[in-house]
């Protein structure tokens, strides 16, 4: 298993990190379609395994690459700026989830904001996505 995609995948996989199989399958089918494009990055792996998490945000995240890839894009600047327009529309703690994104896309660490009145259920996606983040590192 030498291709790196194949590597992402697999010590996500081995490592427990998916949710379910929904989440497995769509974060393999972004791998799987745009791995090999000039613009993919550990950070948008990330971003990738953050957006598989349920079908909304996969759409979100499927529709921005395909524009970026029929644009012919080389990098993320794009997505970043997308993903920045995006996190200022949420008034809720998925404002978090968006700024995590963009975190990864910059290629920065990310901490909760002290205080913030976040609900369990998103405090677990972001947890999750930065247990990702690290095994990502690692390939």
């Amino acid at each position: 298993m030498n291709n790196k995609k194949d590597r992402y995948f697999s010590i996500l996989d081995q490592g427990n990190m998916f949710q379910d199989s929904g989440h497995r399958t769509r974060f393999k089918e972004l791998l799987d379609c745009y791995a090999d494009f000039p613009f993919f990055t550990k950070g948008l792996c990330k971003c990738m395994y953050l957006s598989a998490w349920d079908d909304e945000h996969f759409c979100i995240l499927l529709e921005i690459l395909t524009d970026m890839s029929l644009g012919r894009e080389t990098n993320t600047r794009e997505m970043r700026v997308k993903g920045e327009a995006l996190a200022e529309e949420q008034h809720n703690a998925e404002y978090y989830v968006y700024q995590l994104s963009n975190a990864f896309l910059d290629n920065a660490s990310y901490h909760l904001p002290e205080g913030a009145e976040i609900p369990p259920e998103i405090r677990h996606i972001i947890s999750c996505a930065l247990q990702a983040a690290e095994l990502i590192d690692q390939v």
